[in-house]
């Protein structure tokens, strides 16, 4: 374990060489304020992510804290996990920010960030709500799709919308929308909409495109009722003449923008290139991955990986390989990869790389604990063993059995010395146990049981229930970000605070942070 000041670390960071830049507190805590181009990674789920965000165990890793002690706890986990290059930032996210380095709010700012620069550079056409609101009352003929994933669309979505999310939607469009007429895209804000009329405009879709301004927001914003519960559709499926037209547009964008097309072979010798990380996706819905199986590949739903880059990929200046069958949701998600500094490349899906074995991206931790059924560790608590509850923050407001205290994995220390005491855990699943009695263990913990079944089969044995709307306090909640977290249900506030801080990104970039997006405008 290395330590470095906070200078240092931000000439790494913006330097040539990879790095992994990983941020180790939790989601409320990362949401608050961090540094634009940290990765966030919760101590509280290392062993489970560090594989597949940092898949080359030399890769240089570089770990920021609140300055409470979390990081060097996790270069030490790290350390038994085999990585050998791994620097701690003295003072944490004070330091940083005592140095003069910008924080940002919210979560996967990079990419919304480059989607508003895209916005500026292209400046494709918007239509606000009340205008949209008289299209439809009107009757008038245009496509409408919502280019979130299905699970957010079916929170909320624009009445009318069908849900194709982005890639998705300009490789299927022939099978939805004819080059005639109107199209409008949305979002539940502005990126992804934005990136969706820009990519349908790559794609060569001759139509007229407008992203919905504000997406869902901006329609509540005007007045109007969202609709709830939604399912979306089944994807339609391309017949030979769609799926050749995908083709040749993916040719066109790879062509354009000099992005490799690989085969398998390269594929597998990049993957095991020791110099040089490599990521490898693939941007197809999981029935195409059930039937025609790469295994070596992380599934990543292509308008999701543009996004969210930092859920999927932790070292920066990477490879990342993409894969899909048309090649358009590959070609698509690569141009925007390449603006925030990664090198992709579109690999084709052939007896090579079908060949390929899987990883095992988690690092479990060996097992500590023990396990017990619902009955049996209810009996042990009425025994004196303490009962710890894993769970989010929110989940144990709601919920949880009387008496289990709520902890989570950085902070277990306010548990105080457990002086061989006997402790039964709470968790969603036993690896996430296993991790925690790491700690609990050094606390002095006697044994560490995990309870089969959670909370349903507590119950369900005679738990009696309890809920603390308080408790955890909001302090003690750092797993919880509540930065505009309401604003989906119905808090209109929340949602300007929101679009106005989304629109405000560009002017927090300063001059380095600036020049690490490698923009591509219309007439590059």
């Amino acid at each position: 374990m290395k330590h470095i000041d906070a200078t240092t670390a931000r000439a790494r960071v913006h330097g040539a060489d990879e790095i992994a830049f990983l941020d180790m507190r939790e989601a409320g805590q990362f949401g608050e304020g961090h540094p634009l181009f940290a990765v966030p990674l919760p101590y509280s789920q290392l062993e489970l992510r560090i594989g597949a965000l940092v898949p080359r165990t030399d890769a240089p890793i570089i770990l920021i804290d609140g300055g409470d002690g979390v990081a060097e706890r996790a270069a030490a986990r790290l350390k038994v996990l085999g990585y050998c290059d791994v620097a701690v930032i003295d003072g944490g996210i004070s330091a940083w920010a005592a140095a003069g380095f910008p924080l940002y709010k919210g979560v996967n700012v990079p990419s919304k960030t480059l989607g508003e620069l895209a916005e500026a550079l292209w400046h494709p056409a918007t239509i606000q709500a009340e205008q949209l609101a008289a299209w439809q009352a009107r009757a008038e003929r245009f496509a409408f799709f919502d280019t979130r994933p299905p699970e957010e669309y079916a929170k909320m979505r624009v009445p009318g919308a069908r849900c194709l999310p982005n890639g998705e939607l300009a490789h299927r469009l022939a099978a939805v929308a004819t080059e005639e007429g109107p199209l409008v895209v949305t979002c539940a804000g502005r990126t992804r909409g934005i990136v969706g009329a820009i990519g349908l405009r790559l794609a060569g879709h001759k139509g007229p495109v407008f992203a919905l301004e504000n997406g869902t927001q901006g329609w509540a914003l005007a007045g109007m009722t969202l609709e709830r519960g939604n399912t979306a559709q089944p994807y339609p499926p391309l017949d030979e003449a769609g799926l050749s037209h995908s083709r040749a547009r993916a040719a066109a964008i790879l062509a354009r923008y000099g992005i490799a097309r690989i085969d398998g072979k390269t594929a597998a010798s990049m993957l095991q290139d020791t110099g040089q990380t490599s990521y490898l996706f693939d941007l197809r819905t999981q029935e195409e991955r059930a039937q025609d199986p790469v295994r070596a590949a992380i599934h990543a739903p292509g308008g999701q990986l543009v996004q969210a880059t930092d859920q999927w990929v932790g070292v920066r200046r990477s490879r990342i390989i993409l894969v899909c069958d048309g090649g358009l949701r590959s070609a698509l998600a690569a141009f925007w990869l390449k603006q925030l500094g990664y090198t992709p490349v579109v690999a084709a899906i052939d007896p090579e790389l079908r060949a390929l074995a899987g990883q095992d991206m988690r690092n479990h931790p060996p097992s500590m604990t023990g396990r017990l059924d619902a009955r049996a560790a209810i009996s042990a608590v009425r025994a004196g063993a303490l009962l710890v509850d894993l769970r989010g923050s929110m989940a144990y407001r709601r919920d949880h059995v009387a008496g289990a205290v709520w902890a989570i994995r950085p902070r277990m220390s306010q548990l105080g010395p457990l002086n061989d005491r006997a402790v039964v855990v709470i968790a969603e699943t036993r690896a996430i146990a296993d991790m925690a009695a790491v700690e609990l263990a050094e606390l002095g913990a006697r044994r560490v049981d995990w309870v089969e079944g959670g909370m349903a089969a507590l119950f369900a044995a005679g738990a009696r229930k309890d809920s603390t709307p308080r408790r955890p306090s909001d302090k003690d909640a750092i797993d919880h970000l509540f930065f505009v977290h309401d604003r989906h249900d119905g808090n209109l506030e929340a949602s300007r605070r929101y679009l106005d801080w989304e629109t405000g990104l560009i002017a927090q970039l300063d001059a380095h942070e600036r020049a690490e997006f490698r923009l591509i405008g219309p007439e590059d």
